[in-house]
């Protein structure tokens, strides 16, 4: 198919007081951009927030996991397959593992880095030695070394990944032919606006105290800061069709990601906090160029105005300006525009929005016609 083909995903979303992703001092993470400092969530963060919420809503056999224990994975399933002991598992899943050479880690059975794989990968892998497990293990060392040396492990762990490996990737720096490009990249999110960081100084009354005894039982702070964030991601499709090695099932990767990507957020200290949000506004821009981050629309910081409908909705509207600028300026028409947002379509948010990208379209309808559209766009190029 086309060589160029990306999905980007553009989100405005208003978060209250919360720490949702802490630095090494436990408070959340800043940056400086325009010369004002931001709040900012990490892409690590998030991306981890729309693995786990992706991994809630499939099948246990189409996971991923990111571990050092691989080996330890291995034998379990071993064991749970072949009715193999444990010590007998872990023998034979260290032999069939030995041949990639992943270096090993500080700790018996751990790998010296952490290794992303899919569970189904795991089965292919014993399918090869399922049937002659019993076999195998009444070998010496050298001879079952030996004789599983030529099995094509490494290549069950490059081929059939699962979406989570398929869009955001692995790499293995000593042993290249695991890596997987990814398909996906997310930003870090930034606030729209300059954000100073407060702290929350709280106390914990011992519940069993007597009454002549006063005071806190539990004195401590968090730090914390609220803020509108502009969030971007975007999809490679042909790397992702690539990764897969079909489109049907690439498109469903993207509908996946969008809907995860959208509703998931991080989770640090949400019980103190409560911080779920959901987006105020999800713009997608279908590219045959290049992905374009449009953050240069809040290099200037917004600032709130007393008469104005809110940071979330200015940050929509500098958002919606910056695109439609950007496409005339640089003569780059996006193959296909969707917004959908949460504003007042009869006052000026909705209208301009509505002028800018579109009009609304309700989250389901959205995924469904850029899945539709996507579609299409393969199927020319087949």
């Amino acid at each position: 198919m086309a060589k160029r083909l990306y999905v980007d995903v553009h989100i405005i979303q208003t978060v209250p007081p919360a720490n949702l992703n802490r630095d090494d001092q436990g408070n959340p993470k800043e940056a400086y951009f325009g010369g004002h400092r931001r709040a900012r969530v990490s892409s690590q963060a998030w991306k981890r927030a729309t693995r786990t919420r992706f991994a809630e809503h499939t099948h246990e056999q189409d996971h991923a996991t990111r571990t050092k224990r691989i080996a330890a994975e291995l034998a379990e399933r071993l064991a749970g397959r072949t009715g193999l002991e444990t010590e007998q598992a872990t023998r034979l899943a260290t032999a069939l593992l030995q041949p990639l050479g992943i270096k090993p880690g500080k700790k018996a059975g751990d790998t010296a880095y952490l290794l992303f794989f899919g569970y189904r990968q795991l089965e292919d892998i014993i399918d090869l030695v399922a049937d002659q497990a019993t076999d195998l293990i009444a070998l010496e060392d050298e001879e079952l070394a030996k004789a599983v040396k030529d099995l094509p492990v490494a290549a069950k762990l490059q081929q059939g990944h699962p979406m989570d490996v398929a869009m955001f990737g692995r790499m293995v720096a000593d042993i290249p032919a695991l890596n997987v490009d990814a398909a996906v990249q997310v930003a870090h999110a930034l606030s729209t606006h300059a954000v100073d960081l407060e702290f929350d100084y709280y106390t914990a009354v011992d519940d069993e105290n007597p009454k002549e005894e006063t005071g806190a039982g539990m004195i401590g702070q968090i730090g914390f800061n609220s803020a509108t964030l502009y969030r971007y991601a975007t999809v490679n499709v042909p790397q992702l069709i690539d990764n897969l090695g079909d489109g049907d099932a690439a498109l469903t990767a993207v509908d996946a990601f969008i809907e995860h990507f959208a509703r998931s957020i991080p989770s640090g200290h949400q019980n103190s906090f409560a911080h779920r949000t959901l987006p105020s506004l999800l713009a997608v821009v279908v590219r045959e160029d290049q992905p374009v981050n449009l953050v240069s629309a809040f290099e200037k910081p917004l600032q709130p105005e007393e008469e104005g409908e809110g940071l979330a909705a200015d940050s929509a509207i500098r958002l919606a300006v910056e695109h439609d600028r950007a496409t005339r300026q640089w003569g780059d028409t996006p193959a296909y525009v969707a917004v959908c947002h949460t504003f007042d379509p009869d006052r000026h948010t909705g209208e301009r929005l509505t002028t800018i990208l579109g009009p609304n379209t309700p989250f389901p309808t959205l995924i469904a016609d850029l899945h539709a559209r996507l579609a299409e766009k393969i199927e020319q190029t087949r």
